[in-house]
């Protein structure tokens, strides 16, 4: 008992449409409320454009539109969490952000092939908590290094 050690990884758990999803909470730089998002020419379509936020222009995801799942209004739970990846910070826009919360190593399963909407490919694994049923992202294969190139030169140069 002694030698065993219980391990736990800490996520940010945000919401999309009925579903929790969590991603690490070392890859959250913040959580933002929506603001006005700049519309960019020629991306795809779950790009929704930029924010200047504290003079650092970051790119906007929709992630439902990325995900599969279709699209809502924005409303006053509607957040965007500003994620780093791949040396860049992007925002990711979902429906709430609820929690921030520790989840024990030994909870979290491997992806079945889908889930709910949700493309397995997207999916690091899936953590059951009490009657709670986590969605891990894996933020890399979210975005491809090819989406994240295009994203740093948005006018497709």
């Amino acid at each position: 008992m002694a030698n065993e050690i219980a391990t736990e990884k800490k996520v940010i758990v945000f919401q999309l449409k009925n579903e929790e999803f969590a991603v690490s909470v070392q890859q959250v730089v913040t959580i933002e409320r929506v603001q006005t998002i700049t519309r960019v020419p020629n991306t795809s379509n779950f790009v929704k454009g930029v924010i200047n936020l504290r003079g650092v222009v970051t790119p906007i995801i929709d992630l439902r539109t990325r995900l599969g799942i279709e699209e809502s209004e924005y409303n006053e739970s509607t957040r965007i969490v500003i994620v780093y990846l791949d040396d860049m910070e992007v925002g990711l826009i979902v429906d709430a952000a609820n929690d921030v919360i520790d989840i024990p190593s030994d909870v979290i399963e491997p992806a079945p092939e889908v889930i709910g909407a949700v493309n397995a490919d997207y999916i690091e694994g899936v953590a059951k908590l009490d009657s709670r049923l986590l969605i891990l992202l894996d933020l890399k294969k979210v975005l491809t290094n090819e989406e994240l190139n295009e994203l740093k030169s948005p006018e497709g140069q």
